[in-house]
């Protein structure tokens, strides 16, 4: 959207609820009764970013796409586009991006309605794997710092929010789990693989090296730090171990999946990762058309980050080449005009 608006398109979105039902993770920005109308201004405020001019927004329950009979929903969505006339008209593909009903709804009262006018190009949104590891992408970041990363309580509620939605929208690969860990937990053992990196979202962990019978305490750490990131971006064993010395949570990015049954300490286990070259896995990326809008990142940045009561984040706080290999291409499947006038028929 932003590319086609820099380039002097004409863009309109039109949105079919006001995303009422969804759920409130600022509770500083809104509450129930007033989330709807909150979202409505976000959404004006991102596509503003973007520099789109023309927002509509359809008077359809939030949650509720799937209930609605198609062929309404279908004209509703066609008098629209009648109103617009677009040359190209974009809408989710069958998948709803990640499964969601209101998506899938949409998605298909919209090939429908196109279908039926029989002019514009259809393209359908596509989110090929991505083989990228968060872990491994952060590590690397860590590791590369001059000083130890001092983070805070709420950039470990903004990377919580961004590690979730990035592998929900299969932007990256790892295993995403927020863990528990009660007093004296050892998290990782000296020696063992390091199959993940580790953010305190609460308690304080104590740091050590073990040399036979002794044990050197290295450090104290505690929410906002992180703790695994030299094995993970070495592709080494760790070089300490790590215990909980009160009740700890951590986020914990793993690029390899672990199972119940996986042993622990040295030897246990070899380093294994998914891919990480952050190109998608090419077979799953069916896409027809691939779309390189690096040059207009910081707007789309900014976009995401006008949704503050879906999405509180600070993009500034993520490494830029992550974020250039996560958002800087977007994939489409054209519909050809043959399937249009099946829907048609």
């Amino acid at each position: 959207m932003a590319k086609w608006a820099a380039d002097g398109a004409h863009v309109f979105v039109v949105c079919a609820t006001r995303g009422e039902a969804g759920q409130i993770r600022d509770s500083t920005t809104a509450v129930r009764r007033t989330l709807g109308q909150v979202r409505e201004a976000e959404l004006r405020e991102a596509c503003g970013r973007l520099g789109v001019e023309h927002v509509i927004v359809l008077n359809y329950h939030d949650g509720t796409l799937q209930n609605v009979d198609l062929d309404e929903l279908a004209s509703a969505v066609e008098q629209v586009l009648a109103d617009i006339a677009p040359d190209v008209v974009i809408t989710f593909g069958e998948d709803g991006a990640y499964g969601h009903p209101d998506h899938i709804a949409v998605g298909a009262a919209t090939t429908l309605a196109v279908g039926r006018l029989a002019t514009p190009q259809l393209l359908k949104s596509h989110f090929p794997t991505n083989r990228l590891s968060l872990a491994e992408r952060l590590a690397g970041w860590l590791v590369a710092m001059n000083e130890r990363f001092g983070g805070s309580t709420d950039y470990g509620r903004a990377l919580t929010l961004f590690a979730e939605e990035s592998t929900t929208m299969r932007f990256a690969s790892d295993e995403v789990e927020i863990v528990w860990y009660p007093h004296g937990t050892v998290i990782v053992e000296q020696g063992e693989p390091a199959t993940s990196l580790c953010l305190i979202l609460s308690g304080s962990v104590e740091v050590f090296e073990e040399d036979g019978e002794s044990r050197h305490v290295l450090r104290t750490l505690t929410e906002g730090q992180f703790f695994g990131e030299l094995g993970v971006a070495g592709h080494q064993p760790r070089s300490a171990s790590v215990a909980a010395t009160d009740n700890v949570t951590c986020l914990v990015l793993s690029p390899s999946h672990a199972t119940k049954y996986d042993g622990r300490g040295v030897g246990s286990r070899q380093f294994a990762t998914a891919p990480t070259d952050g190109e998608p896995d090419p077979d799953q990326d069916v896409a027809t058309l691939r779309v390189d809008v690096r040059e207009h990142l910081d707007k789309k940045l900014l976009a995401l980050a006008a949704h503050r009561s879906q999405y509180p984040i600070d993009v500034d706080a993520f490494p830029r080449s992550m974020l250039e290999e996560m958002y800087g291409v977007e994939y489409f499947l054209r519909v050809p005009p043959e399937a249009l006038a099946d829907e048609r028929s």
